[in-house]
């Protein structure tokens, strides 16, 4: 925690590893503090090759308003996809492994610019972390699966590699925020948005202070377990939401059971079958990824001015306050009051304050002092 730069992370974590006893009760920080270091080396080796000159990152910075990774097993036709729905110069091979680089293309839907990233496929290997770290980065998956292999297989070791590198394809019942303050005497705050299904506030207290963790602010939504809070003093769980798109359905159709049972495994995810090569299904795609992302557009207008064209993207349950920082930081220093056009308000032009939640495709014109 002391160590600042990434070779300090990598020495310290070197010398941890070859100095902590090797018994059960260290085994979950063993794993954590071995993958740690495999990931650091990694972040060191792509820094280097910047500073080389390289041209080829494997980070994608994000454009558009979402960015969505486009995730699956060898084969299963991610390449053709993305190209078929962006346009995007993805390599499109009949053999496996033929992306070992993300792609980004964009795609438009209803005024929204999704990013779609092709990645290499998501198994183990040496560039296993560094696709894990771009669905991480990204705000959903898009994954594709291929109807002429045993794709409840597939599905099942996908979601199983993910969920051991701290990534889930199903929401949680619950989660932890920890924040971890190097300076100051706080000592340790718990904030309950939920409930402890396992232990007190007295035993997370306990846990933390182990880890010589002494002063942080606790947080924790909804069911957590005391295995939850430890999972997050090592690495935060991320909650992805995501499509599944059967692709090769010109080939073989999946029969409704197996739809079913992708269904039983990912709760609430859509599944679309269709077809890269024919078409079948892509037209569905966008507004699917529009509906599970849980977003809205909400177009700003001067005083006596049409609405912008190009709306804001933000999330469902977003307020006034977020228009105005999504502006600028000063229209929330000097709000005075704002109006609304849309579903959101009783009728056209409403007056309202900050904390005024909007709803998708509303028009919100801000007041402000000087």
């Amino acid at each position: 925690m002391d160590a600042r730069t990434i070779e300090e992370k990598i020495k310290a974590l070197e010398d941890f590893i070859s100095s902590v006893p090797k018994h059960k009760g260290t085994e979950r920080l063993r794993e954590w503090a071995t993958k740690r270091l495999a990931e650091l080396r990694d972040e060191l080796e792509e820094r280097r090759r910047k500073r080389a000159g390289s041209r080829t990152s494997f980070f994608v910075e994000k454009e558009g308003d979402v960015q969505v990774t486009v995730i699956g097993p060898p084969n299963s036709g991610k390449s053709l996809l993305v190209h078929k729905l962006t346009g995007a110069k993805t390599i499109v091979a009949d053999y496996p492994f033929s992306t070992t680089y993300p792609v980004p293309g964009m795609l438009k839907y209803n005024d929204v610019y999704f990013q779609l990233v092709d990645t290499p496929p998501l198994v183990s290997g040496s560039l296993f972390r560094k696709v894990v770290g771009l669905i991480r980065n990204a705000d959903g998956a898009l994954i594709v699966l291929d109807a002429t292999s045993n794709i409840l297989h597939e599905l099942e070791n996908l979601v199983s590699l993910l969920k051991r590198e701290g990534v889930l394809l199903v929401k949680p019942r619950g989660r932890v925020v920890l924040n971890v303050m190097r300076t100051g005497k706080l000592g340790i705050r718990i904030t309950l948005m939920g409930k402890l299904l396992d232990a007190t506030a007295d035993e997370v207290r306990k846990l933390l202070e182990s880890y010589r963790i002494y002063n942080a602010h606790v947080k924790i939504y909804g069911e957590v377990t005391i295995d939850d809070v430890e999972q997050s003093i090592f690495e935060a769980t991320v909650y992805k939401p995501s499509v599944v798109f059967i692709n090769k359905a010109d080939l073989a159709s999946p029969d409704r059971g197996v739809v079913e049972a992708i269904g039983r495994a990912l709760p609430g995810t859509p599944v679309i079958v269709g077809s890269a090569i024919t078409g079948e299904g892509l037209d569905s795609i966008a507004l699917t990824l529009y509906n599970v992302l849980e977003i809205i557009r909400v177009y700003t207008k001067a005083p006596n001015a049409p609405p912008s064209q190009r709306p804001l993207v933000l999330r469902k349950n977003a307020t006034v306050r977020d228009v105005a920082i999504g502006i600028h930081s000063e229209f929330v220093e000097n709000f005075l009051y704002a109006r609304v056009w849309g579903t959101s308000v009783r009728y056209p032009g409403e007056r309202v304050g900050l904390d005024h939640m909007l709803h998708d495709g509303d028009i919100v014109e801000i007041h402000a002092k000087g």
